[in-house]
């Protein structure tokens, strides 16, 4: 069993940056699909990104193609989301989450473990 521990948020203004790490342990994150979900206020947790074990593909919400970028460091254990050009609406906690499978799906309960969260600001 993976546990993970989400870092990286607080507050920037509109068009800055923030990148998002997700440190693993009890296991390798090369054994697991990550994906990146994010749930604002009085919303429903969505989907962000998600990166296959196997091959390293990628896949995005629409709403952060082109600003998102998903990637993982096996060595370190540790899986990031590096995000450019923020804008308020991007404002959320965000989670990481990890499977067992090659899939990447977007819906929550595809995944089997999840990190506590790590909040993000972002003012306009």
């Amino acid at each position: 069993q993976v546990q993970l521990v989400e870092s990286g948020g607080g507050s920037v203004q509109a068009g800055g940056s923030l990148r998002l790490s997700c440190s693993a342990s009890g296991r390798t994150i090369s054994s697991y699909t990550m994906g990146w979900f994010r749930q604002a206020p009085g919303r429903e947790r969505e989907f962000v990104a998600a990166i296959r074990k196997s091959d390293g593909h990628t896949s995005y919400a629409d709403f952060v193609k082109g600003r998102f970028t998903i990637s993982r460091d096996n060595a370190k254990n540790t899986l990031y989301l590096q995000m450019n050009s923020l804008k308020p609406e991007d404002t959320a906690i965000y989670y990481c989450a990890a499977r067992v499978g090659l899939r990447l799906p977007t819906v929550d309960n595809e995944y089997n473990y999840w990190g506590q969260g790590t909040k993000v600001t972002v003012s306009s």
